[in-house]
Order: C-alpha cells, then sequence, then structure tokens
C-alpha cells in the first residue's frame, strides 16, 4: 500500500482507536530507563516497574469502583474474556456445568463458549429482538440450579446497542450465578460502576480506549461474591496465580494513561462525538432513501452509526469511498460473503446485511470529516443505485421481495 492510498478520514473506532499523545509520552519512559521486568524484586528497577504496574492497577480499579487487587493484566479483551469463560468453567465444574450468553457477543465470547460445548458443557444461547436487545424474561427463565456464569456485553462493537447490564447482574445475584461482562466497547466511555451493577468478571481493552494494542484487563470480584478462576495457561504464578507471564509495563502504563485521560474528559467527549453522530446520519437521512439504522437509536453508544444503504453492495460501498476508513456488515471468508451474523441475529435480511456498513467516530473526529464522509457515501450510493436495476424497480413501486426470479 503506497501513502496514497492509506485513508484520509478514520471511521472505524470500533475497530481500534489512534494512541493518545499523552499516552505515548507517559508510555516512552519505560521502553527504556525504567525498563525492569515487575516481578523481579531485588532492585530499583525492578521496584519501579512493580511500582508503576501498582499504580496503574489502582486507576483502573478506581475507574470501575473496584479495589486493586480485583484487576488482572491480560493481553488484551479476547484472553480477559477467554479467562473469565474458561476460568470459570473449570473452577465451578463440581457446582455446574451450564453457562448463559447471547448469539450477538463478540467471537471472544462465543467460540470460548463452543470450546466448552465440545468439553462437555452446556450453554444457552439468548436471542435478541430486531434492535439487538436481550428479553430480561428470556435470561431469568434460561438460569437453572446447575447454572454457573452468565456472560453478557456492556455494548455491541458493531451495531452499539447496549445491554441493561445492572438488571442483568441485579437478576444473576438473585439466582447466586456469576455474571461476566465484556465491556471492551464501553470502558472508558460509558459510566461503569462494578459494585452497583454487580458485575463479578469485566473484560477491557486499552486500545479501543486511545491507548496501545496487545494489552487489556480482567476485573475479578473478590467479595460478595469471592469469585474464583482456574488460570488458562501456567507460568511463574504472576497476577495472583490467575495469569503467568512477564507484565507488559509499558503498555500497562500506557491503559491505565488512557482510563485517567478518559474518565476526565469522558462528559464532553460523549457530547461532542454524540453530535457528530447524529449530524452524519442526518446528513445521510436528508440525501438518500430506503435506509436502515441497525441497532437501538435510543440506546446505544454515542461513537457507532451502523446503516444499512438497500439496493448496494457493502463491499462496493468500501471500494467507492476509498478516501474513509469504515467497516462493512460483510466479511470476507476464503471462499464465500456472509453477512453479519450480529444483523442475521436481528432478522436483518441478507441483502440489508450485506449492504451494512459501521461508520464509528471518536475523539479526534472533526467535523470537516464528518461533511466530507457524508458527502462521499452519499455521492458513492447514488452512483452504485444508478446501475442497480433493483433500485429502479423499487423507485417505481415494485415490492423486489415478491418478483419471482425463476427461469421462464
Amino acid at each position: 500500500m503506497t501513502s496514497t492510498d492509506v485513508p484520509q478520514i478514520y471511521l472505524d473506532h470500533q475497530a481500534t482507536t489512534a494512541v493518545d499523545e499523552r499516552v505515548v509520552e507517559a508510555m516512552l519512559p519505560y521502553f527504556n530507563n525504567k525498563f525492569g521486568n515487575a516481578a523481579s524484586r531485588n532492585h530499583q528497577f525492578g521496584w519501579d516497574a512493580e511500582q508503576a504496574t501498582q499504580n496503574a492497577r489502582e486507576t483502573m480499579a478506581t475507574g470501575i469502583n473496584a479495589k486493586s487487587r480485583e484487576i488482572v493484566f491480560t493481553s488484551g479483551a479476547t484472553e480477559s474474556n477467554n479467562l473469565a469463560i474458561l476460568g470459570v468453567a473449570k473452577m465451578y465444574a463440581p457446582k455446574g456445568k451450564h453457562l448463559i450468553t447471547c448469539s450477538t457477543e463478540h467471537k471472544a465470547v462465543l467460540d470460548p463458549m463452543a470450546a466448552l460445548e465440545n468439553a462437555g458443557y452446556e450453554v444457552t444461547v439468548l436471542s435478541v429482538d430486531a434492535k439487538g436487545n436481550i428479553d430480561l424474561n428470556e435470561l431469568r427463565n434460561a438460569i437453572r440450579e446447575d447454572t454457573i456464569l452468565v456472560s453478557l456485553m456492556m455494548a455491541n462493537n458493531e451495531i452499539g446497542t447496549m445491554h441493561p447490564v445492572k438488571a442483568i447482574g441485579d437478576i444473576c445475584h438473585e439466582n447466586g450465578v456469576l455474571f461476566h461482562t465484556d465491556a471492551t466497547q464501553a470502558v472508558g466511555k460509558e459510566l461503569i460502576d462494578v459494585q452497583e451493577m454487580n458485575i463479578d468478571l469485566l473484560s477491557g481493552s486499552a486500545h479501543k480506549m486511545y491507548g496501545p494494542k496487545g494489552v487489556g484487563f480482567l476485573y475479578v470480584r473478590r467479595r460478595n461474591p469471592r469469585v474464583r478462576i482456574e488460570p488458562v495457561f501456567y507460568g511463574g504464578g504472576h497476577e495472583r496465580g490467575m495469569r503467568s507471564g512477564t507484565l507488559n509495563v509499558p503498555g500497562i502504563v500506557g491503559m491505565a494513561k488512557a482510563f485517567e485521560i478518559c474518565l476526565t474528559d469522558r462528559d464532553a467527549d460523549h457530547q461532542r462525538i454524540t453530535a457528530l453522530r447524529d449530524s452524519l446520519q442526518a446528513q445521510l437521512a436528508a440525501e438518500l432513501t430506503h435506509l436502515t439504522v441497525n441497532g437501538d437509536e435510543n440506546n446505544r453508544l454515542a461513537c457507532s452509526l451502523n446503516i444499512s444503504f438497500a439496493f448496494v453492495e457493502g463491499e462496493s460501498m468500501l471500494m467507492g469511498m476509498s478516501g474513509i476508513a469504515v467497516s462493512s456488515g460483510s466479511a470476507c471468508t476464503s471462499a464465500s460473503l456472509e453477512p453479519s451474523y450480529v444483523l442475521r441475529a436481528m432478522g436483518v435480511g441478507d441483502d440489508l446485511a450485506h449492504s451494512s456498513i459501521r461508520f464509528s467516530l471518536g475523539r479526534f473526529t472533526t467535523q470537516q470529516e464528518v461533511d466530507r464522509a457524508a458527502e462521499l457515501t452519499i455521492s458513492t450510493v447514488k452512483r452504485l443505485r444508478d446501475m442497480s436495476p433493483l433500485y429502479e424497480m423499487a423507485l417505481e413501486g415494485i415490492d423486489v421481495a415478491s418478483v419471482s426470479w425463476g427461469a421462464h
């Protein structure tokens, strides 16, 4: 890829974020001057590294109303999710082998759940409505005597819909079941209080909140109830035996600094980003018909806008919008083009699922970028629809879905 091919407008913040310059500055000393191993207890280099990780632990804990000893550092949210789900499953197997999750969870939750099924556990997968919301009564009814864990995300990575985590936590605690939430998309963006919300385990990642890639954390409750997890892999017994491996000190320092900035700026960022997202949505709606906003418009992340553009193929749109970095609802595999499983779970038809684009805005997004993105999206959709016989039929009032395409 040449420099001229690099997208100039970045609207894919739910995939990853740029590292804030203040975060880079905080990390730099721990690459050279303070490069010690946090597990080296015999000299100043190790003490400095250990103190840095302890300070970071305090920052992460305070930001979610936890205790520092409840924070376990990991390589990212995928590892955190696996550690929570597999670790609880192994530890609590004598009590039961039933877990509950949802059809729209991230693959980092669904795949370990599937692995547990292959190992003899039973998993109930809750359905969602057309906006991506679960039915709390379905959750209540799914809980059994042998249920050991409910894992439901705080906010969806594709559509931004937010689950009612406090209500979920209350239901779980009423029934003596542990509650894990994948909060990757919400940490640093939404108010999180693990005590108030009755969350027992919570996963997060630095690179979704303007921190470095390759570092994350898992909150593990120590009281009321005390949660115990088996490690997923073994080594030197780091992180109180839950996660062995030399700590990524620069990354941990960076994650804590990123979270600290998010907590300070959260309200202002939330307000500004919401306004930018609404501006983008309004501009698109003013110029284009046959748009469908995917997700719950009244209960979603400020940064998130997922729209299906009927009669247009998402992959074709991405090619036409080469100046903007966004995500398509289609995922290329080696032999097929599969629509998003999240949209399918919501009942979105393959045609609309294939035409979906996820725009996700962030701290560094400007109004000028939003205006340019809207302009380029509108022109691309209009150009592609001009070539679509299906769109022409729709304009003539023909219900395309009712047409029989069989040979005569």
